[in-house]
């Protein structure tokens, strides 16, 4: 007889961030994240399967991306991307904010779009 099996989709969210309960940093679904060369054995287990989606030189993906790739919920994959950014492992080509329109040109677009209406 065998010993109890493990479900990996049974492991609590919390234990999979080290009990972090929100990621430490503003990273979200649209965050696109790229590997930083470094050491990933100490890692925790999640992290590095994370890791482990840059193999081979891959470029950048976001973070909903790497959710769907692990099949992990996206605000458990924030939380740990957030922490491999914190620990420089992952890091962001462009940081959230920047890039992103203005209050004013975006009411603009809206009154544009109406008028078309």
């Amino acid at each position: 007889m065998t010993g109890p099996r493990h479900d990996p989709d049974l492991i609590r969210p919390y234990v999979r961030t080290g009990g972090r309960n929100r990621p430490s940093r503003d990273v979200r679904l649209e965050t696109v994240v790229i590997a930083a060369s470094g050491p990933t054995g100490t890692l925790a287990p999640d992290a590095r399967r994370v890791m482990r989606l840059f193999a081979g030189g891959r470029g950048g993906l976001a973070v909903a991306d790497i959710a769907a790739a692990l099949e992990l919920p996206p605000s458990t994959v924030r939380i740990i991307v957030s922490a491999l950014m914190d620990s420089g492992h992952l890091s962001s080509p462009v940081p959230v904010q920047e890039g992103r329109p203005g209050l004013d040109l975006l009411q603009e677009v809206l009154r544009g779009l109406r008028e078309l209406v």
